[in-house]
């Protein structure tokens, strides 16, 4: 096998939930896109694929392009991107191209359709930007790409890399520090973690956000990444944000920032989740609310405090459902709410969030909204008390660690 200026590292954690879907398509002359905020491991997926195609085609070749690493700085363009790629082929047999932050390289797009009329390549590549394949370039490349978004680790994965034995301590690391892979190389220790994740959201925001869309008031831009840190799983309008951060002598209209909150989702630092009206059947046009792709920046620039728990593991249960493959909504019902609408291959699953449904009033309102709903998909309430799978009225309660590990 021949593979240019790459070092696999000696050891790879595997993530068999993404090389699961990738494999049916290793080998296939269609493009294998994956996206997601910067660190969440997409490198590493690369590698574990490299390894994967080591292991079952010893003729391959291997060309990998990081256009984070200097040696690839000349490739700056769709040509010098095409003319690397041709030159390093091989005559005869597979050639399995792995570029990593494609959008680093001007008009990408073209280089890929290019390379595409080569039945003898097989092309992956990595993206930090939600818009990666927008417009023109999904319309050329339609039907001749897949794309997969890679999410931080997930509960299980977190326990694996680290070595840990499942437990409420385990848990709460967990829901402190996050799922950045590179985690398992430094000291699970508050101000360890914590320096580690903010240089990682000082990377992300001025990669992505600040020098991709030349944004000039950044000083708003952090402040609104604090507000939402502040406010996750709350639901705002782009007006309603304006109209508080102007009570802080902060001023942006809300068009402007509505497409901060966009550059900010864009680069996968959050979520944001519509509202869908149960009873009406559509989409509210306006208010949604906002989650953080991994919870460790968060809690880096916000702090990790007891009166959060609540958001938090809203926030993680968000990410679990995602990372599941579900396509998540808030419900409506009137004035009630229902906190995911979860959907994924036809069927549903409606779940509550609550840390405590010991008082009576939470368990009315947790259940009760619930009940409310007429259809018969399954319906859950997830609670940080210990026990699970008692019902009330079939609808399941589990604990947070349960469900974590479904």
């Amino acid at each position: 096998m021949t593979v240019n200026n790459l070092v696999i590292p000696n050891k790879i954690h595997k993530r068999s939930h993404y090389l699961e879907k990738i494999r049916p398509f290793i080998g296939q002359n269609i493009i294998k896109l994956l996206t997601g905020q910067r660190h969440v491991g997409k490198s590493y997926l690369l590698f574990q694929i490299i390894q994967w195609i080591k292991e079952n085609d010893n003729s391959a070749t291997i060309i990998y392009i990081n256009k984070e690493d200097l040696a690839f700085s000349f490739i700056k363009t769709a040509g010098d991107l095409n003319e690397y790629v041709l030159a390093h082929k091989a005559k005869s047999g597979k050639t399995y191209v792995f570029i990593d932050e494609i959008q680093d390289i001007k008009n990408f797009g073209d280089a890929l359709r290019s390379l595409l009329l080569q039945t003898n390549l097989d092309l992956y590549c990595t993206g930090s930007n939600a818009n990666l394949l927008s417009g023109d370039i999904a319309g050329h490349l339609s039907g001749r790409y897949i794309a997969l978004e890679v999410f931080s680790l997930a509960y299980p994965e977190f326990i694996s890399f680290h070595g840990l034995i499942e437990n409420d301590e385990s848990l709460n690391k967990y829901l402190k520090y996050g799922g950045l892979p590179y985690l398992i190389h430094l000291e699970l220790k508050d101000e360890v973690i914590f320096e580690y994740l903010k240089n990682i959201y000082q990377s992300i925001v001025y990669r992505d956000i600040i020098n991709r869309y030349a944004i000039r008031n950044v000083n708003f831009l952090e402040q609104l990444v604090l507000f939402l840190a502040a406010h996750t799983g709350s639901i705002f309008s782009a007006k309603k944000i304006s109209d508080f951060l102007k009570s802080q002598h902060i001023k942006m209209a809300p068009n402007q920032v509505q497409n901060y909150i966009q550059h900010l989702v864009n680069a996968f630092l959050v979520h944001k989740v519509g509202r869908y009206d149960l009873i009406g059947k559509r989409m509210f046009e306006i208010g949604e609310k906002y989650y953080f792709e991994n919870l460790g920046i968060r809690n880096g620039l916000w702090g990790y405090r007891l009166e959060d728990r609540g958001k938090i593991m809203e926030n993680v249960v968000y990410n679990h459902l995602i990372f599941k493959g579900y396509k998540v909504q808030v419900g409506m019902l009137g004035n009630k709410e229902v906190d995911f609408i979860a959907e994924k291959e036809g069927e549903k699953l409606y779940v509550q969030v609550a840390l405590s449904i010991n008082n009576p009033d939470t368990l009315e309102r947790e259940f009760g909204n619930l009940k409310q709903i007429k259809d018969n998909y399954p319906k859950k309430v997830v609670t940080m008390e210990s026990f699970s799978g008692n019902t009330v009225a079939g609808i399941e309660t589990q604990n947070l660690r349960s469900f974590l590990l479904n």
